[in-house]
């Protein structure tokens, strides 16, 4: 197994670097003492309130450690983990470091793949081999079964429970077939493959929607099964994300996922597309009964039958264990918050977002596996309403006041900061083929939350200007 864990680990590390370091380039307009949701007013309430590290898991409680000295960490431990270097200890390193920014990191750290790269770091220092350079000496010992079984199970479950939400979500549209003729213009940021895919017969997308349930519900079966029928699970589980991270941009959850599914197969099966002599294990490994006691309370709390107690329950709330699942109920619409900015209340300036729609002629792109998670957070947001995302009040009052940090999220803004901001919610569509442009706006739904501006103090309030500061909801011509 040297090949496919040594593979693992470069593929891993390398997921972690991107992730981490994506979130870190982001971090100042985020959760930076200027940005929009500023991690020193979390970190001040919490370290006042005498809380445990096993009631808040952080190390971030400590003062003497920052954020960014964490995001360090992971990052480091990430390269560490793709040269080979102490493979267990870095991934312990960015299992701590990077689960204790997620605990606190709301809203922009609040998606599932953040948990998911938490869980992997974990479940990856028990699969990891021992010593500083242990794939140098090419003599490092076997994984134990144990420990190979609990990444199967991570691998199994990621992509079951994905499955089993939609199946029992009770959306008629996963039923009989049709989701995925929203998905596609419905999804957080689309791509221009994702155009061409919304374009085709509705019997070739029920079709791909049947193809996408049998991934889903047989395949991560398959994994426990003997090498051949393991090989078919495991190919169908990366041949399911590649499918995914070409029609769509899912941050750096498609290619963590696909990463988890390489230590199913196996040295054999890659030699194959790579030269490299076999290596033989140094023999018979011991029974480690204690071990296959953890890899079963891991499948047992995995799948939900494990009560949350005890040892079982630091492991859910550290983020070692966690559940998944997404699109348990397809979203059909897809309203897009608007941000302009104005000087007299009557002629709007956009402030354009560098990934989600904005301007109708700008062609949708690819970007993942980095997460512009600002653009992300705005697609949330929009399925909501401004009471439940304040947030979005935050990020105008940041950029009322012109904040660099902030303003650097977002691709085009006014030259200088304005006097007034409204957020506008409307709904968009893919464009008809017949269309030069790549979207539609199909109606206004009114404004997302009240025009605002900064008082005399600086604090945000509503706007006061002739004329309403609310966009009346207006229907536009049917699409």
């Amino acid at each position: 197994m040297r090949l496919t864990r040594r593979l693992f680990f470069i593929l891993f590390g390398l997921t972690g670097l991107i992730a981490i370091g994506a979130y870190w380039w982001q971090f100042d307009g985020l959760a930076g003492p200027h940005g929009v949701a500023p991690l020193d007013d979390v970190l001040t309430r919490l370290r006042s309130s005498d809380l445990w590290i096993t009631e808040v898991p952080t190390l971030l409680l400590y003062p003497f450690i920052s954020p960014k000295f964490l995001l360090f960490v992971g990052c480091a431990s990430s390269i560490a983990l793709i040269v080979g270097f102490a493979p267990r200890w870095a991934s312990l390193a960015l299992w701590a470091s990077w689960m204790s920014i997620v605990q606190i990191g709301a809203p922009f750290l609040s998606f599932q793949w953040d948990i998911l790269l938490t869980e992997t770091a974990f479940c990856a220092a028990l699969y990891a081999p021992n010593g500083l350079w242990p794939f140098r000496k090419h003599l490092e010992k076997e994984p134990h079964p144990a420990w190979r079984f609990v990444i199967a199970v991570l691998a199994a479950k990621v992509t079951l429970e994905s499955g089993l939400v939609k199946v029992f979500g009770g959306d008629e549209s996963w039923r009989d077939l049709t989701a995925l003729t929203y998905h596609w213009w419905s999804q957080p940021l689309p791509t221009w493959t994702s155009v061409a895919i919304a374009r085709l017969p509705l019997v070739v997308q029920q079709g791909m929607c049947a193809i996408m349930f049998v991934l889903e519900l047989l395949f991560p079966l398959l994994v426990f099964g003997p090498r051949k029928i393991r090989l078919v699970g495991a190919c169908g589980l990366i041949a399911l994300q590649a499918g995914l991270m070409a029609a769509g941009n899912y941050s750096f959850y498609n290619l963590l996922t696909l990463v988890i599914a390489v230590p199913l197969l196996d040295d054999r099966f890659i030699q194959r597309f790579a030269h490299d002599a076999p290596v033989k294990g140094p023999g018979p490994l011991p029974r480690g009964l204690w071990k296959w006691i953890f890899a079963a309370l891991y499948l047992l709390a995995s799948i939900g039958t494990f009560t949350r107690a005890g040892f079982v329950d630091l492991l859910w709330r550290f983020d070692t264990i966690n559940t998944y699942g997404a699109f348990a109920r397809m979203t059909k619409n897809r309203a897009e918050i608007i941000i302009e900015g104005s000087d007299d209340g009557a002629t709007w300036t956009p402030y354009e977002f560098p990934w989600k729609p904005g301007a109708l002629n700008r062609r949708p792109g690819f970007i993942a596996p980095w997460q512009p998670r600002l653009d992300w957070q705005m697609w949330f947001a929009s399925l909501g309403n401004c009471q439940s995302n304040t947030w979005v009040l935050t990020l105008q009052q940041r950029l009322l006041e012109g904040q660099p940090e902030v303003l650097a999220l977002f691709e085009t803004y006014p030259p200088k900061p304005p006097k007034f901001m409204r957020t506008r919610s409307i709904e968009y569509r893919f464009a008809p083929p017949s269309n030069s442009d790549w979207w539609v706006r199909t109606a206004d739904l009114g404004a997302y939350c009240p025009a605002v501006m900064l008082d005399a103090d600086g604090r945000l309030t509503r706007a006061v200007f002739l004329g309403s500061p609310l966009v009346e909801p207006q229907r536009f011509a049917s699409f």
